[in-house]
């Protein structure tokens, strides 16, 4: 039956298949160019998160803006005239940048110190650097190195850096598009979605994505006119930037920059590795003309389907080359075994036999390494689930193309003149072939051994994902995080958002003790100004105490919230609280521009609520983020101590953990069913009970090594790290597969489990070896790169070849050797 498809449709009309072929991707090749990149926040949040939405509504509540930090290290005195002058400027600069709001820096904070003053005084006369040149310089210094508000997060302790933060537009269009976009998909979720609503949700979704991808390029453009600036100023001292746009733009760039650079590099040395081992340029061509096929095909129908490449899945077009690679090289390996075997068999004949000899197998790789992959789909991670996808269809894709192109092209020329040898002969199956006849005990315990240590070490994994660590230490980016993170307050921001239950038209703490007082009370009423009677006793205790836990865990850097007004408020009344008089003064009194910066982000009177903003230290090597919020879940309700008081953490810091956390969960609980389907697939492969055991020990073996490796240096699961087990399987199942399936055509021919070892290993041990040679050449120029998800992602791609490759010609012959699984078989297998 197969046979009689592909004389039909192939082998007999090369020409009209390659034609149609070529066609198809060509038609795939123009949708390639609609490929897009995207490694904003957005891409590495769970659907349907809660902490998601209402992180959205703090932000909206409390007019929190997106921000970028620019660090500056002057050479003269931050407080010279000259580096004032340069701030002055640089910030005039800024404003020039149509996204960013308002600068807040040195120049125009507001001095509440410099001199203390009476706040009934103070609030009439703030003054600030850039409207006061008169204004004492060494109070002003002062004020900057011990004030709760500043110290620490506008200016270093050594105060030699500053941070000019450029607050951006916060965009209300991109508020109401998710606002509107959510209360449709509820309705879709929950099957009360009428037609006209699906129709409205599919115009905003189109909406939505073009409005997104319009603000990515505004960003980045962004992004590089404020690099511009930088560098326009940077003999004036050290400038760096930091903040999560920045961070998501240059992930971006890397991304970008590898896809090209090491893409072309890869090609140029698998052309090296394959001429090293094949020594024929059709072996060459032939190969990397599938490979760029495949690739142009796969990133065609992402871009058909509108699946973004993200940091998760920017190493894609890798992994599809892996596969790509491996299904090629045991194609033509079989061929040349064929045609030095028989001489005298025509060109077709070879061709075909070639053919039917590896579909079979290669199929069943190719579906077993698909349900490897598809365990990506089930996390609940939008570009997880893509990449599941990605590869899912990249991997058939490869399958089709590879057996139409091979077959095609070698029919339309000639026999090819073959060596009796290969021209690369490996010591290495010559040592393998007598390990495993003579050393079969060492290899067992030897496995033994590694899964002991891999399970040891797996129990010491962990589950992170700092951004700080994505990078070199030698680059711009990693420098700049590392100067903010350690002077200036930290990197990743957390909030404790706390809820009063009670009524906020209580009144302050002074006791009614007339009537006099409650028509005075009456007054306020009737000029609707109850939110002065908000700022009680009970809640003011209740934030300091909060603020003050806070502040005592190491991995906090700056600690931010209405506390810190109160400790400096105390100063400025002659070292006593500040009673609610005195607040609800400075709630009303405050002019507008100062109270958006010292107070409106802290309090929401209207819902009761009070804001405390933290920054995670995220270069902290003890920083355990998991950990430190079940912390601070744990023990905030004691340091609280009021059931009338209710807490909830938010923003990028429970976002991002509860990513890791679902991706985790969702790895290791589908890893167990996804083992399962391969072992329901083995079985329906081999019609074996014993070699569908033996086949789930030679890949459960190497993805447990992998771990523990892992474990044992502390490289932390992240978004790039976790999916290492999916690839783990991807590959460790392609080559199981073609070994059992050649070891049990060597066996019928003389049922001898020696001898059909040694015949396997110099037939189908040459096509594993050699794919594992030029992956593991060409995956280690991945090291070059300046993103370290992508250097972990080249190291542990090396790894899983070698383990992979040990297991299935090492531990997996001497198994079948050992459990003699074909005794008294009469039926073949595949």
């Amino acid at each position: 039956m197969i046979k009689k498809v592909f004389d039909s449709s192939v082998i007999k009309h090369p020409v009209k298949s390659l034609v149609f072929l070529l066609i198809g991707i060509a038609f795939l090749a123009y949708y390639s160019t609609k490929l897009e990149i995207d490694a904003s926040a957005e891409t590495l949040l769970l659907e349907n998160d809660k902490d998601l939405q209402f992180s959205r509504e703090v932000s909206k509540l409390y007019h929190n803006p997106d921000f970028l930090i620019v660090s500056f290290t002057p050479k003269d005195d931050l407080l010279s005239e000259k580096t004032l002058k340069i701030i002055k400027n640089i910030s005039d600069d800024f404003l020039q940048i149509e996204n960013i709001a308002s600068i807040t820096s040195i120049l125009n904070v507001p001095l509440l110190q410099s001199p203390v003053q009476e706040i009934s005084k103070l609030i009439g006369n703030i003054k600030t650097l850039e409207n006061n040149q008169d204004v004492n310089k060494e109070l002003v210094k002062k004020e900057f190195l011990n004030s709760e508000i500043y110290r620490d997060s506008l200016v270093s302790k050594d105060f030699k850096t500053t941070a000019i933060v450029l607050n951006l537009k916060i965009n209300e269009e991109f508020f109401d598009f998710i606002e509107k976009r959510n209360t449709l998909l509820e309705k879709k979720k929950a099957n009360s979605i009428t037609k006209k609503e699906l129709n409205e949700l599919e115009k905003i979704e189109i909406e939505f994505k073009k409005f997104r991808d319009e603000q990515r390029q505004q960003n980045n453009k962004d992004i590089q006119d404020i690099r511009k600036i930088i560098e326009k100023y940077e003999n004036e001292g050290k400038l760096f930037l930091g903040g999560v746009n920045m961070i998501a733009d240059d992930i971006i760039s890397f991304v970008k920059n590898d896809l090209i650079i090491y893409g072309s590099s890869l090609i140029v040395i698998l052309m090296i590795v394959l001429w090293i081992i094949f020594r024929q340029v059709i072996w060459i061509l032939l190969p990397l003309f599938i490979c760029t096929l495949s690739v142009i095909s796969t990133t065609g129908a992402l871009g058909y389907f509108s699946w973004e490449v993200t940091v998760i899945s920017s190493n894609f077009i890798a992994l599809q080359l892996i596969i790509t690679i491996s299904i090629v090289l045991h194609l033509i390996v079989r061929y040349n075994e064929l045609n030095r075997k028989y001489k005298h068999a025509s060109q077709y004949k070879l061709v075909i036999t070639t053919l039917l000899s590896k579909l079979s197998p290669s199929f069943f790789a190719i579906i077993t390494t698909v349900a490897g992959f598809g365990s990506l789909v089930l996390s609940g991670i939008q570009p997880v689930k893509n990449l599941g996808w990605m590869m899912s269809t990249g991997i058939l894709i490869s399958l089709f193309i590879s057996f139409i192109v091979f077959p095609t092209i070698l029919i339309l020329l000639k026999k090819l003149d073959i060596n009796k040898t290969p021209k690369l002969k490996l010591n290495l199956i010559s040592y393998c072939k007598k390990a495993v006849e003579k050393k079969g005990s060492m290899i067992i315990l030897i496995a033994a051994i590694l899964m002991f240590f891999s399970l040891t070490g797996a129990s010491k994994l962990l589950v992170e994902n700092s951004f700080i660590n994505y990078f070199k230490e030698s680059t711009q980016i990693y420098k700049g995080m590392k100067v903010i993170d350690e002077k200036l307050g930290g990197t990743t921001p957390l909030d404790i958002i706390i809820t009063f239950k009670d009524k906020k038209e209580e009144k302050i703490d002074e006791p009614v003790v007339d009537d006099e007082f409650s028509s005075f009370e009456d007054e306020f009423a009737q000029t609707k100004d109850e939110e002065q009677y908000w700022f009680t006793k009970d809640k003011m205790d209740t934030i300091l105490r909060v603020h003050n836990y806070l502040e005592n865990i190491e991995e906090i850097g700056k600690v931010q919230s209405l506390a810190t007004l109160l400790k400096v408020g105390k100063t400025l009344n002659n070292n006593k609280e500040l009673d609610g008089i005195s607040l609800a003064l400075l709630y009303k009194e405050l002019p507008e521009e100062y109270k958006k910066m010292i107070l409106s982000p802290y309090i929401n009177i209207e819902h009761n609520q009070a804001r405390i903003n933290t920054r995670i230290i995220d270069s902290n090597p003890k920083l355990r983020r998991d950990e430190l919020i079940k912390k601070i879940n744990t023990e905030l309700p004691e340091v609280i101590n009021s059931s009338n008081v209710e807490f909830r953490l938010s923003n990028l810091m429970i976002l991002y953990n509860n990513m890791l956390q679902s991706l985790f969960d969702s790895q290791i609980k589908t890893l167990g069913f996804v083992i399962s389907i391969l072992f329901i697939m083995f079985l329906i492969l081999f019609r074996s009970f014993k070699i569908a055991i033996i086949a789930l020990l030679a890949n459960i073996i190497p993805i447990s090594i992998i771990f523990g490796i892992m474990g044992w240096l502390e490289i932390p699961l992240d978004i790039m790290t976790i999916t290492i087990a999916a690839i783990s399987i991807g590959i460790g199942v392609d080559d199981t597969i073609h070994y059992i399936h050649r070891f049990h055509e060597e066996y019928k021919k003389d049922h001898n489990y020696i001898e059909a070892m040694k015949r396997s290993h110099e037939s189908i041990g040459y096509a594993m070896t050699y794919t594992s040679l030029v992956i593991i050449i060409g995956f280690s120029i991945l090291v070059l790169s300046n993103l370290i998800p992508t250097i972990y992602f080249g190291l542990l791609t090396v790894v899983v070849m070698v383990t992979v490759l040990s297991s299935d010609i090492l531990l997996l012959p001497r198994l079948l050797i050992l459990f003699k699984p074909y005794e008294n078989k009469k039926k073949g297998i595949i």
